[in-house]
C-alpha cells in the first residue's frame, strides 16, 4: 500500500513540476517579413523602416538578439519581453554613406523564443529583409 502511495505521489509531484516548467509558448506574427525602400538618392543615403509583430502566443515572447547581414545595417529592438497579445517593432536603419550605389539585398536574422518561425530551417531564428537602390539621382520613391 505504501509502494502505491509513494508511487501516486511521485507521479502528481511530476505532473505538478511539468505544468509549472511548461506554462506555455510564444509565438511571433510579423505584419511583413520583408521591406523595399524602393529608390533612393545617395544624397539622403540612410533609410530606416520598422518591421512589426504579434506576440500570438501564450507566454511572453523575447527577442535574444538581431544581426544584420553587413555592418551598414543596425537592427534596434525591445529587450523587454513581450506579453500574449501585445506589439513590438524591430527598427531597422541602413545606411549607404560610403557605398557603391546600386541595387542591394541585406538580411536581419533574428533570435526569439517563439515556436513558430515560419520561413527557416532553425528552431527559434527567421530571417527579415530589406532591399532598395541607391541612386546618385532624386529620390524618386520610399
Amino acid at each position: 500500500m505504501k509502494k502505491i502511495l509513494l508511487s501516486t505521489f511521485m507521479m502528481l509531484l511530476a505532473f505538478v513540476a511539468y505544468s509549472a516548467v511548461n506554462d506555455g509558448t510564444p509565438e511571433i506574427t510579423f505584419e511583413n517579413v520583408e521591406h523595399d525602400f524602393g529608390t533612393f538618392s545617395s544624397a539622403n543615403p540612410k533609410v530606416s523602416c520598422e518591421f512589426v509583430f504579434k506576440n500570438t502566443g501564450d507566454a511572453p515572447l523575447v527577442i535574444h538578439r538581431a544581426i544584420a547581414s553587413c555592418g551598414c545595417t543596425v537592427p534596434e529592438y525591445s529587450k523587454v519581453p513581450i506579453k500574449p497579445g501585445e506589439t513590438g517593432k524591430i527598427v531597422v536603419v541602413y545606411n549607404g554613406a560610403g557605398r557603391r550605389e546600386g541595387y542591394f539585398e541585406k538580411h536581419i536574422t533574428v533570435w526569439t523564443n517563439a515556436k513558430n518561425t515560419k520561413g527557416t530551417d532553425t528552431a527559434g531564428t527567421l530571417v527579415l529583409l530589406i532591399k532598395g537602390n541607391m541612386t546618385s539621382g532624386e529620390s524618386e520613391s520610399k
